[in-house]
């Protein structure tokens, strides 16, 4: 019996949502399945993947083949790292001790790597809200600011009258105020 991990869909239309699971390679894709050991997410950013481990790697060492797609997942998280590494010590190249150690140094510096990118997704969406909010405002002031120009043309077309009498004193006022101080 070939063994495969592989991806089972479940969720909405188009809102996914995948089962990592242990399938017998003849099954359907939906179908029956040996043992379920993990979920992905691909709608989140970074894409949430969240499974054993440890039941991964067993199945891995017991020769269970993954997919393209579980292939890449495993790699992402270390999982295909400590098979070689495990082979290494099964062939006497390398202790338990030293892979031990290279796959935690692997395993920190990956994990560090997934942590900036989420972060740094965080902070580039909340920069993107803040520069969509600054355009926002501009327009609706520039909108604001032509609705009173064309308010103020209205009210000067109702009321021609009082705006040339303004306009007048206006004039004279500086000519009264010139002869008084002479």
């Amino acid at each position: 019996m070939a063994v495969k991990i592989r991806l089972a869909r479940r969720g909405r239309k188009k809102a996914a949502m995948y089962d990592i699971v242990v399938a017998d390679s003849r099954a359907p894709r939906d179908g029956r399945f040996i043992e379920k050991i993990g979920t992905y997410n691909p709608l989140t950013n970074p894409a949430s993947i969240n499974f054993d481990a440890d039941k991964a790697f067993d199945w891995i060492m017991k020769g269970a083949q993954p997919t393209d797609t579980v292939r890449a997942m495993l790699s992402y998280r270390g999982v295909l790292m400590r098979k070689h590494l495990q082979l290494g010590v099964i062939k006497g190249a390398i202790t338990q001790d030293a892979a031990d150690q290279r796959y935690q140094q692997w395993i920190d510096e990956k994990n560090a790597k997934i942590e900036d990118k989420r972060t740094n997704v965080g902070a580039a969406k909340d920069e993107v809200r803040k520069q969509q909010l600054a355009a926002e405002t501009k327009v609706r002031e520039a909108r604001a600011e032509a609705l009173r120009a064309k308010q103020a043309a209205a009210q000067a077309a109702l009321n021609p009258a009082p705006a040339a009498e303004e306009a007048a004193e206006n004039t004279e006022a500086p000519a009264e105020t010139a002869e008084e101080n002479a």
